[in-house]
């Protein structure tokens, strides 16, 4: 026991509601701009291309983006801030964004001039037109995805002053833009001249995205002075944490385009329906892992005492944060095991994506449900060690975890379907569940790590047991409103199951007086009164 108890730590719950509905909101739009992209492009080689072209300059977008910077500078700029000391924050935040924009101009500039090596080494099993047309749209997406970039850092600012909302809705911008480029030009056009017209509606999407958080951001970093400056102790900081976090997210990215890279060697529509899946589950990873990290990592490296003041702090928000993940990420699981074809019917059932496909994606959906908890939870976990200015951590785990992704996959996905005595197209969903496997030992390693630095951390067994009991009893309700209504459009069939499933989840939830569900109960009680 502490001998000194730590204050109760401030709660980050509605900061982690307004993350939760700028990423619903943005999910939401890239869900419309994912369904009118599949009524034009089904799971063509138009598709193929350009999902697998959308992907190669992501992962500058991903190298030097949100994850990174939110690692890196958000725990140095945040402290500042805490402390008082604006004019060095104005100061830390201006050299930050110089170095930013001139490593990713001179990296968005060597990205278009060696586009065709990094298709031979990303997309192999692209040939021909498809080559070709993978090549076009990755020269012109390369830009927009620096955009992104500095996107990212208005991102920092914006949530190191707990301005949550905003950095998170701005994609919405972004989805606009192209859901508009396809409506408005889509009717009538070939697939490869579309596929042109949606890059450069990302690019203006991406310029979009960025100037709508500037002001703000340019607001509240007061004293800001944009130049490289690496003389300052901050930015050294942020620059020292910044080359372990890189490589983490680098080795984290190494491991998706190893996935894509074993997709694209499977049969055509393979690489698009592993993109769709991803979509559907990323849905709760960034509602309710990302929106509780990242209200989280502020507040954690804000945290001010001895270090056993801020173990315990540590702790107190971890567990907190744990629980409300736990909550929303079980009935997802369940979700997308039992009535993911539902899911996927109603966002994605529509011209040239007919039922076969939604089975297909399904099966992909339904591996992805293996790491959905540990990769949620895994979030938080490093967000600690980001908090605790230690970057190499995780980053010596991720390594781990991206060797047993890269083994696993070329397992599962290319030999096990012969094994088995099935079609090759089937061992994209071999790709998810290697994964999966993967981020569980991740979180485990993550798990002891922490608790030998700040003590014993984590959610009891017991009380995950009776959420998966509650969603699983809610699942039975919505499968058998499923199989009744089955001849109903996908997308009032898809309101009636999941609503139903939804309150089902959340009234056993109640009558089992479930934290969350009683603080929701509470906020009605007092806006009745």
């Amino acid at each position: 026991m502490d001998k000194n108890p730590p204050a109760k730590a401030p709660n980050t719950g509605h900061g982690a509601v307004l993350v939760a509905s700028g990423v619903f909101l943005s999910r939401i739009a890239g869900l419309i701009r994912d369904r009118v992209f599949a009524h034009y492009f089904g799971n063509s080689d138009a598709a193929d291309a350009f999902k697998a072209a959308f992907r190669i300059p992501n992962f500058l977008q991903n190298l030097f983006g949100e994850g990174t910077l939110s690692a890196s500078f958000i725990p140095v700029y945040a402290k500042l801030v805490a402390e008082g000391n604006q004019e060095e924050a104005g100061r830390v935040a201006g050299a930050v964004i110089a170095i930013l924009s001139l490593i990713v101009s001179c990296l968005v500039l060597l990205g278009i001039l060696f586009t065709p090596y990094l298709i031979a080494v990303i997309a192999p099993g692209f040939t021909g037109a498809k080559r070709v047309l993978t090549i076009q749209l990755v020269r012109i997406l390369f830009p927009g995805a620096g955009i992104l970039v500095l996107s990212a850092w208005c991102l920092g600012i914006l949530n190191s002053h707990r301005r949550f909302f905003l950095s998170y809705v701005a994609p919405v911008f972004w989805n606009a833009v192209m859901i508009a480029a396809l409506l408005i030009t889509g009717p009538g056009r070939d697939q490869y001249s579309l596929a042109a017209i949606l890059a450069w509606a990302s690019v203006a999407g991406s310029a979009l995205q960025l100037l709508v958080q500037w002001p703000m951001a340019w607001r509240l970093a007061r004293h800001l002075h944009i130049a490289v400056n690496t003389s300052l102790s901050g930015v050294r900081t942020v620059i020292r944490n910044f080359i372990p976090v890189f490589f983490s997210r680098g080795v984290v990215q190494i491991s998706g385009y190893i996935d894509e890279l074993i997709a694209s060697l499977l049969p055509t529509g393979a690489f698009a329906a592993l993109s769709y899946a991803q979509t559907l589950y990323l849905l709760p990873v960034s509602l309710f892992g990302m929106s509780v990290s990242a209200a989280e990592l502020p507040a954690m490296s804000s945290a001010l005492g001895s270090p056993a003041e801020v173990g315990a702090n540590l702790r107190q928000r971890l567990n907190r944060g744990l629980q409300r993940i736990v909550f929303f990420i079980i009935p997802s699981i369940v979700a997308f095991l039992f009535l993911g074809d539902v899911i996927i019917a109603a966002i994605y059932k529509t011209g040239a994506f007919g039922h076969q496909e939604v089975i297909y994606v399904w099966s992909i959906l339904a591996g992805a449900t293996v790491g959905l908890l540990a990769q949620t939870s895994g979030r938080l976990y490093a967000s600690a060690f980001y908090a605790l200015r230690d970057t190499r951590t995780p980053l010596r785990f991720a390594l781990i975890r991206v060797f047993l992704t890269a083994m696993g996959g070329y397992i599962f996905a290319l030999h096990l379907p012969g094994w088995l005595g099935i079609s090759t197209r089937w061992g994209v969903a071999g790709l998810t569940i290697s994964s999966g496997f993967a981020s569980w030992v991740e979180l485990v390693l993550l798990w002891r790590a922490l608790n030998r630095r700040i003590g014993r951390t984590g959610m009891a067994i017991r009380k995950m047991m009776r959420l998966l009991l509650a969603a699983l009893l809610a699942a039975a309700l919505g499968y058998g409103l499923k199989i009744q209504l089955s001849g109903w459009h996908p997308i009032f069939l898809a309101v009636a199951v999941l609503g139903s499933f939804g309150g089902g989840y959340f009234a056993l939830c109640g009558l089992g007086r479930v934290p969350e569900v009683m603080a929701v109960v509470e906020i009605v009680r007092r806006r009745l009164k």
